[in-house]
């Protein structure tokens, strides 16, 4: 499996790294102040960059224009519980001129990105809570006991 790793900074922001880059993600406040893209910005925007290399890998392999390709996408939340988007809709814009007989093979080539693929089959996702330490145990003093102490009555491991 590839790791990547997501480590809290301030507020609501956080710093995402993978294999040596580094992503801000945050979320919008009353001030305006923001450091990144939303997660949910971020999720709409890495189907938008798949599409796009897939657009880009087809018109290379084609010998179309692909520079200044351009991905859009208009995406919605749905209404309701549990919150996730519900609407996305992508438009690609190719630089240049595709021919007729080339438009339904890079739509197909496209609507086959990876991304893409992973929201009709979605993958298994598990969630866990990592191990936590014990905290320490406090006497009735307020100090905290050595190690060996026993916890103070009634605590329960995490």
């Amino acid at each position: 499996m590839s790791l990547l790793t997501v480590t809290h900074l301030s507020d609501d922001a956080f710093r995402v790294d993978v294999r040596g880059h580094t992503l801000l993600v945050d979320q919008p406040n009353r001030t305006g102040d923001e450091a990144g893209v939303t997660p949910v910005e971020l999720f709409v925007a890495s189907l938008a960059s798949c599409v796009g290399f897939y657009a880009e890998r087809f018109l290379r392999r084609h010998g179309l224009p692909f520079e200044g390709l351009r991905v859009e996408c208009d995406w919605m939340m749905r209404a309701g519980e549990p919150a996730r988007v519900g609407r996305i809709a992508v438009r690609v814009t190719p630089p240049g001129w595709v021919p007729p007989e080339l438009r339904a093979p890079l739509a197909a080539a496209v609507d086959r990105c990876t991304v893409h693929n992973s929201l009709r089959q979605p993958p298994q996702v598990d969630v866990t809570v990592a191990p936590m330490p014990l905290a320490p145990a406090v006497s009735p003093a307020g100090s905290a006991s050595g190690p060996g102490s026993s916890p103070p009555a009634g605590a329960v491991p995490v």
